[in-house]
């Protein structure tokens, strides 16, 4: 009776009863009054989606925890008083990234992470990362992540309370504290999808201390600024539409705290707000740090924003020059996210989309051939994955059944191809699930990289030839290209999450480092690539029967294509490049020409010919290893000096020769030598 009295007190203080219809509820209390102690105990027992609300009543007490919400949804945080119920570390940003195993990436970093999860909410509760207050200066610890192997922390470094990552949208926050001494407290990072709602909220911390990315829209709230650079930051490089928007807020800070700045795209509304004192007189600015000049210009507006002893020249309203420029009541919530959503009507506390995802039918199929490693497989079975195909209810059922099938590859262009094409289908369509599976593909490309560098061909299958180093078809050279348009935040993949930048930077850099290591040295002189390398002894390696170790004619185009676009090559890479493509030039077949034929007696009634014809090249598939010869094989795994020697089956079925280096060596080469010959260094 007395443990039923107390859990009866804790819900009326929470706001009185949810009936069992409207929302599951669980009561966390560090006394064992409640079903846990711990609050993530309780996010964990959780299942991952539920069509109705799931409630966490959190008794007052500090909670020294970091919490993790990942790929769940429709979860409200609660707690009895935002003062009394305090979850806190002490972590700084930049010491949790010097582990090479825990700080990867940010996943970790805050007192509270989120990814993967739609519709969380917060209530009545104040999260700190007391790093900063704790700290008595800067020290020096050991890094191995760091190429010097220590790290320099500041004491008023990177902090974060919160940090969200992709999927984390629709992220609702009532009546909560923040607070840090460092930078980034606040960190809503979801560039292209995420949506974030603060109403009645305290923040505080260093510089960018609230730095949503995406569309957010905070009201009645409280912001206290310890840095002289920034106060508030916007990154809505995702979409034009994106902005930040803050209503009927007061600052205070510092002497002479900036208001805020900007490195990317952004767009920042203003309303209603009150300055003080002693704030600069210095407008929310373009940093230059960023990537460029903003193609959507400068985009800042104000309304009715005053300050404390008199405004300052850049108080005046201007929201008349913003694009379809709003009227001051128009600006709410539900307008910020483009009526996608709408948080602050009168409504349970969790509020789903008002409109349903786009829905793309390849990308749909996409989802359910991704297996749970995260890659794609090119075939199941002996049938390959087409995506044009209709995909019956049994036939979808049975494949995401077998998620777990131990055939996810690289090879034919899976998963690099479908990870491009799910992001094109989340630019068009705006659907979360299209992004968060691509990103998954990437994590899956970052994962089966071997630490030299190198990439298998298939993963985590490494049996026969598949956990060689594999340039064959082009295999790795395209996973490196998608990775550095990862890192080089190119096209749709400016909107990735963040977290994956470093990362894919640091894969690149492991690929070209091997892609030096594997070039075969042969009598001293550096040559040209195999297709396939042992990854223990980086030493050409067999494949196939008719797949023996020998050099390329083909990939070796690729590669170096790849080492040229490398932004001020290393001299190693110069070399590199000189080395092979002299070796292409030295083995080119000119005067001839290689043709597909009909041919009604042969078994497949095609055939394929090398035949004279002056002015062509042309240049083998394979090359012996020590002669520089062309090697024509069959299944038989014999070597043959001519092409018409092996069988009809695989002179039809395979390419043994083709006009790779043409355009390399009479275009791209010529342009790359005139750019690089007489410069040093490298950059990605």
């Amino acid at each position: 009776m007395k443990q039923f009295f107390h859990s009866l007190v804790l819900l009326l203080l929470l706001g009185g009863f949810l009936s069992p219809s409207q929302a599951q509820q669980i009561v966390v209390a560090q006394n064992g009054s409640g079903k846990f102690r711990t609050i993530q105990e309780a996010i964990n027992s959780l299942p991952n989606e539920a069509s109705k609300p799931r409630v966490i009543l959190i008794k007052n007490g500090t909670y020294r925890e970091k919490l993790f919400i990942d790929g769940k949804s429709n979860i409200t945080l609660k707690g009895q008083s935002e003062k009394g119920t305090i979850i806190t570390i002490s972590q700084a940003r930049d010491a949790w990234r010097c582990d090479p195993v825990k700080g990867a990436d940010d996943w970790g970093v805050a007192t509270l992470n989120m990814r993967n999860s739609p519709d969380i909410t917060l209530e009545n509760l104040t999260f700190i990362n007391s790093y900063g207050f704790d700290a008595k200066g800067e020290t020096t610890i050991d890094c191995p992540a760091d190429p010097s192997g220590k790290k320099v922390v500041q004491k008023d470094g990177h902090q974060m309370a919160m940090r969200t990552f992709g999927g984390a949208t629709r992220i609702t926050v009532r009546h909560c504290t923040f607070r840090a001494l460092g930078g980034d407290t606040v960190s809503p990072w979801d560039t292209e999808g995420g949506m974030f709602y603060f109403q009645n909220c305290t923040l505080e911390g260093g510089v960018d201390f609230y730095c949503p990315r995406g569309w957010a829209y905070i009201e009645n709230s409280r912001f206290i600024c310890h840095n002289m650079s920034a106060a508030i930051w916007h990154d809505g490089s995702g979409n034009r539409d994106s902005k930040t928007v803050l209503k009927n807020c007061t600052f205070e800070g510092d002497d002479n705290f900036k208001l805020g700045r900007y490195h990317r795209e952004s767009q920042f509304y203003l309303i209603d707000c009150k300055f003080p004192k002693n704030m600069a007189d210095a407008d929310i600015y373009h940093s230059p740090s960023g990537p460029g000049t903003p193609n959507w210009g400068r985009r800042v507006y104000y309304a009715n924003c005053h300050r404390e002893g008199g405004d300052y020249a850049w108080h005046k309203d201007n929201l008349n020059t913003a694009e379809n420029a709003p009227q001051v009541r128009a600006i709410t919530a539900n307008w910020t996210f483009g009526g996608r959503w709408n948080p602050d009507r009168k409504s349970p506390a969790i509020t789903a989309s008002t409109a349903p995802a786009a829905i793309d039918t390849i990308a749909e199929k996409m989802l359910v051939y991704q297996r749970s490693v995260g890659g794609w497989p090119k075939a199941v079975g002996d049938v390959k994955v087409d995506y044009s195909k209709p995909l019956s209810a049994a036939k979808k059922a049975a494949t995401l059944d077998d998620a777990n099938r131990n055939d996810a590859t690289i090879d034919n262009d899976a998963t690099t191809r479908e990870i491009k094409y799910l992001m094109e289908a989340f630019k068009k369509t705006n659907n979360q699930a299209y992004r968060s599976a691509a990103q998954k593909g990437i994590q899956y490309l970052l994962k089966m990289q071997y630490p030299n560098g190198g990439f298998p061909q298939f993963y985590p299958d490494m049996s026969n030839y598949r956990h060689y180093i594999t340039y064959n078809d082009n295999a790795m050279i395209r996973v490196l290209v998608l990775l550095r348009d990862v890192a080089q935040q190119k096209g749709n993949f400016a909107i990735v999450n963040s977290a994956l930048i470093p990362q894919a930077q640091a894969a690149v850099t492991r690929g070209i480092d091997c892609i030096l290591k594997t070039q075969y040295v042969q009598n001293g002189k550096l040559t040209a690539w195999c297709a396939q390398h042992d990854e223990k002894t980086l030493l050409p390696a067999k494949a196939r029967a008719f797949e023996l170790a020998s050099l390329s004619g083909m990939e070796t185009v690729e590669i170096v294509e790849f080492l040229m676009a490398v932004d001020k090559p290393s001299p190693e890479i110069k070399k590199s490049i000189e080395a092979a493509v002299a070796w292409l030039d030295a083995v080119k077949l000119s005067g001839y020409a290689v043709k597909l034929i009909d041919a009604p007696k042969e078994p497949t009634g095609k055939d394929r010919v090398i035949v004279p014809e002056p002015g062509s090249v042309i240049w083998a598939r394979f090359y012996d290893l020590e002669t520089n010869k062309p090697i024509y094989v069959g299944r038989d795994g014999v070597k043959k000096a001519t092409l018409a020697e092996i069988e009809n089956e695989r002179r039809a079925g395979y390419a043994y020769a083709g006009t790779w280096g043409a355009k390399l060596l009479a275009k791209e080469y010529p342009k790359w030598q005139q750019k690089w010959a007489n410069t040093t260094g490298a950059k990605l």
